[in-house]
């Protein structure tokens, strides 16, 4: 939301969160730029829908119908329902959560023509970075075979599922080396504060991270490559969002039909 304020977007003066919160009024501000606002939360129930729903032909009339969207930060469980949501209100929306049935959220926006940017990491350099080996795994496939793939990652104790940074980037690696990497044998997830500070993450971090080391070795082991990305706290997913809100805004005013877009899409168009 801060990142929101200083990248010059306005926030919506109401907000979907968990059910079991308790309706409530926050106050977001911007440190750099001093702006803030704010924001009803109100809970994901039955009850809590209806005011949003209620609530969106106000925010329409008075911001215009096509200036309201949504960002989505929330538990992998809430994924497929909320994706159905916006998309039924006509709510293009940026999701960054991960989990949830992906291929039926898929199908489910392309079946309602929703507008949405949908992407497992929202960090712009990363996505760089993830992409950049993307491609190298094309072009070299089995560069590296007969090379063991070994991966660590470090995330806060809340995120519950495996990082979907480190299962694209997982899948590139084992195309450049052939190896029999299982994603839900193999990974390393560090997800208690005594191991992920014994991994290198500061204190001050824990409750907000993503550490990701991956290492590949020769078959005698005598040569080793290793990638790693460390991330501590949030910024950069929050600015990658809010570049990913301008481009989505973008589009709904170009008069195209609705898509799902990615954020190599919001990188290409230079969304920076």
């Amino acid at each position: 939301a801060e990142a929101c304020l200083r990248k010059g977007l306005s926030l919506s003066p109401i907000a979907m969160t968990g059910p079991e919160i308790e309706p409530c009024t926050i106050t977001v501000v911007d440190t750099v730029t001093d702006k803030s606002a704010s924001v009803r939360l109100i809970p994901a129930t039955d009850e809590g829908r209806d005011e949003i729903v209620s609530s969106l032909a106000g925010l329409r009339e008075a911001s215009g119908e096509k200036n309201i969207l949504a960002i989505d930060y929330t538990h992998p469980s809430a994924v497929n329902a909320n994706g159905v949501f916006y998309a039924e209100n006509k709510l293009p929306f940026v999701m960054g959560t991960t989990g949830g049935d992906r291929d039926q959220l898929m199908s489910d926006m392309e079946s309602r023509g929703a507008f949405a940017v949908i992407a497992p990491n929202m960090g712009k350099q990363i996505v760089a970075m993830q992409a950049g080996l993307e491609d190298l795994a094309n072009k070299f496939p089995s560069a590296f075979a007969g090379y063991k793939l070994e991966v660590t990652e470090s995330h806060q104790k809340t995120k519950a599922d495996t990082s979907g940074t480190a299962k694209a980037v997982i899948g590139s690696l084992k195309k450049l080396s052939d190896d029999s990497f299982d994603l839900e044998k193999d990974i390393e997830m560090l997800r208690d504060d005594e191991s992920s500070l014994a991994f290198g993450v500061s204190e001050d971090a824990l409750k907000g991270h993503a550490f990701h080391t991956y290492t590949l070795t020769s078959p005698d082991g005598s040569v080793q490559f290793q990638l790693k990305h460390n991330v501590s706290g949030r910024t950069v997913y929050a600015e990658g969002t809010a570049d990913a809100v301008k481009f989505l805004a973008s589009k709904v005013h170009s008069g195209i039909d609705g898509k799902v877009f990615s954020m190599i899409d919001v990188l290409q168009a230079g969304a920076l």
